[in-house]
């Protein structure tokens, strides 16, 4: 896990993607790649039909120029191994698109202060479609502790998995990982397999079992990430149909909207 990819775009979220970014590149030794995006907001209406989508693609273009020239200027001080990449369209396709070769993508898991752009929706369709491990913050994160406390949500799933196996170098810096199972009698590979799946790359994790007591997962979740002062989360994402989790509020889904601390997804 050594080439990081950030989303970059003038939002509330710009600064909580970005300081994780350094602290994921600095903890791991890697390269963090910066992929600016020039997006517009679709409207429907007059305004649009009179020009108005030029107009706003200007004016994201200049404030993009702008956003580019500061944090250019601060990554120099921040003395890390770094390229740019200028884009302009769908945030998520312009991060695919780029993200051929990343280990890990930092994006947001929503924006608290606003409905654009669509972090939940950037994070889903990266999550989904570009088979990479995804790194979601929230947009007041300050930091990623990488010697923290590590939790890793466990349900024997393929996405569970694909998470752990992602997780892998990060989880090794760590000072501790708590792997945690709900036990509602559906997990086939339990959570001490996946401990001991860590244990053979020398990382002793503690396996917590959690009783449903009809709690929702995300509940469960929540509680655990609290007592343990967690740095941040590691699950896997949509186990079902992203539609049915929109609908009904799957793990994923409450997780990408409410998450109190950086959680890593892969499906």
């Amino acid at each position: 896990m050594k080439n990081i990819l950030v989303l970059v775009h003038d939002d509330e979220g710009q600064e909580a993607r970005l300081q994780v970014g350094l602290d994921l590149v600095r903890g791991l030794g890697g390269h963090l790649t910066c992929v600016d995006v020039v997006a517009v907001p679709l409207f429907v209406g007059d305004y649009m039909g009179a020009g108005g989508d030029a107009l706003l693609l200007a004016d994201e273009q200049q404030r993009e120029s702008r956003n580019a020239i500061a944090l250019k200027s601060r990554l120099v001080q921040e003395d890390v191994p770094h390229d740019w990449r200028d884009a302009t369209g769908d945030p998520a396709s312009c991060v695919r698109a780029a993200a051929k070769l990343a280990d890990l993508i930092v994006v947001n898991r929503r924006l608290d202060g606003g409905w654009y752009p669509d972090m939940t929706g950037i994070a889903g369709d990266l999550v989904l479609k570009s088979r990479k491990p995804v790194m979601a913050v929230p947009e007041t994160a300050k930091r990623l502790d990488v010697s923290g406390h590590a939790v890793v949500a466990w349900d024997g799933s393929d996405s569970a998995e694909a998470a752990l196996r992602a997780a892998v170098p990060l989880l090794a810096l760590a000072a501790s990982v708590t792997v945690v199972q709900i036990d509602d009698g559906s997990v086939s590979v339990p959570a001490t397999e996946a401990a001991e799946y860590l244990a053979r790359h020398d990382i002793r994790a503690e396996v917590q079992i959690e009783a449903g007591n009809r709690r929702t997962v995300a509940d469960i979740l929540a509680t655990v990430l609290r007592s343990r002062d967690a740095a941040y989360l590691v699950m896997g994402g949509f186990d079902h149909a992203r539609w049915v989790e929109s609908l009904f509020g799957g793990v994923t889904a409450t997780m990408l909207k409410g998450c109190p601390v950086p959680v890593l997804l892969a499906h």
